[in-house]
């Protein structure tokens, strides 16, 4: 696979020698794999050969290779070296590259955990393993659990058994002062579930996750943030359909504004999720369930659109991608939120909520108008709950005016 990036016999030569020769074919595929460019890759792999040449003339076999030997590769070249922007980027994929291909062998054992850390890993693995939970709820719940250990316990030792009910009232009077009500129920919750996961496990006596306060919540109290029709196909038009990004950015948005899809579903979808002959499209949704929607004609043309710009040897399956080498899936929901910001903010759009559940609002709003029951929207929404859906019915101001009673005193 040099063959992919350099033409020269020479060069060939002088990359497969030194240590680190036998293994530098196995690394240019990973490379190619990758998405990188000529340019790019060529690049690395002279990195590589340099590194490869200093080992030699030290005699350093490839089997002690790791970050230590790397950083005195670096320091030995001099600090020019160290400042190249994709100098240990390069070092990091050959290392784990190696380590995947059992040629070196993994880091050294970390320290071991603390009290503390060691009970966020355990809760940590329940909520994936057990409860089938998503990163999102991960990355809410962990911090909650870890915040009230400490607050509890502080540095000192951690005697789980001692927790009482005055505990849950302290802390959760400790987050009013702080945090919004919403961001508080959210507190509640997630300590209804760690203290539910501690007796679980023994190691509480009882289970005190029914002593955790309520916090008032008021249900359907603020009306859903939504664009007009108008304002979603201005939104859509803002996107360049003649570059990857503008095409990526499109798909991703037509996914959100016509199936109502979730960030994060967006992020999960692969390959093998769009059966192109049936017309479907399977999505992965809050607590593990797996749905099969329509693929409606025109999000299908963007993805087909989007998906011919792809290069074919890509190893990552997963079809939204970031758009520079190494080429792998989205970080996250919130790399989604912000391709929604971004395309607001060119459309000249300014609501007060710029998210991706903006649009999944937008097209609840949209098919209430259009004379779609709840229950429908609910379906196309899936939802779990009918009382999830019924926000929706505050939006619907002719049907709101016909259940208006007049005002006792008339018409001032």
């Amino acid at each position: 696979m040099i063959d992919h990036f350099c033409s020269s016999p020479a060069v060939f030569d002088r990359l497969r020698s030194g240590p680190l020769g036998p293994h530098i074919d196995g690394f240019a595929e990973l490379l190619f794999q990758q998405g990188y460019s000529r340019e790019a890759g060529a690049q690395k792999l002279r990195l590589v050969s340099r590194l490869s040449r200093w080992l030699a003339r030290r005699e350093i076999g490839v089997q002690l290779m790791d970050e230590q030997r790397i950083t005195e590769f670096i320091r030995a070249r001099g600090k020019r070296l160290g400042r190249r922007p994709g100098t240990r980027p390069t070092f990091g994929a050959l290392l784990q590259y190696l380590r995947q291909a059992h040629i070196i062998a993994e880091p050294r054992t970390p320290p071991a955990l603390s009290p503390l850390d060691r009970i966020e890993q355990d809760y940590a693995q329940f909520l994936r393993q057990d409860r089938a939970l998503t990163p999102a709820t991960l990355h809410n719940y962990l911090p909650a659990a870890r915040r009230f250990l400490i607050g509890r316990f502080g540095t000192g030792k951690i005697c789980l058994r001692k927790l009482g009910p005055q505990d849950l009232t302290d802390f959760i009077l400790h987050d009013l002062s702080t945090f919004s009500p919403r961001r508080v129920q959210l507190m509640t919750s997630a300590l209804r579930s760690f203290l539910g996961f501690l007796y679980q496990r023994g190691d509480l006596a009882t289970n005190l996750a029914v002593s955790v306060p309520t916090v008032a919540n008021w249900n359907l109290a603020p009306l859903p943030r939504f664009l007009e029709s108008a304002e979603v196909e201005k939104l859509l038009s803002v996107c360049d359909r003649t570059s990857p990004v503008g095409k990526r950015n499109r798909a991703i948005l037509l996914l959100l504004a016509r199936l109502g899809l979730r960030a994060g579903e967006v992020v999960q979808i692969t390959l093998e999720d769009i059966d192109w002959e049936a017309g479907e499209l399977l999505v992965r949704g809050k607590g593990a369930r797996q749905e099969r929607l329509p693929l409606l004609r025109e999000v299908g043309q963007a993805l087909a659109d989007y998906l011919r710009q792809r290069p074919a040897r890509l190893a990552c399956r997963h079809v939204f991608l970031r758009m520079v080498a190494p080429y792998r899936g989205l970080s996250g929901s919130g790399t989604v939120s912000s391709i929604v910001r971004r395309s607001l903010a060119r459309a000249q759009l300014h609501p007060n909520h710029r998210g991706a559940h903006l649009l999944r609002h937008s097209l609840a709003t949209q098919m209430l108008r259009r004379g779609a029951s709840l229950t429908q929207i609910g379906q196309v929404l899936r939802h779990q709950r009918a009382q999830t859906t019924e926000i929706y019915a505050k939006v619907d101001v002719a049907a709101l005016q016909a259940l208006a009673q007049p005002w006792p005193g008339g018409v001032q």
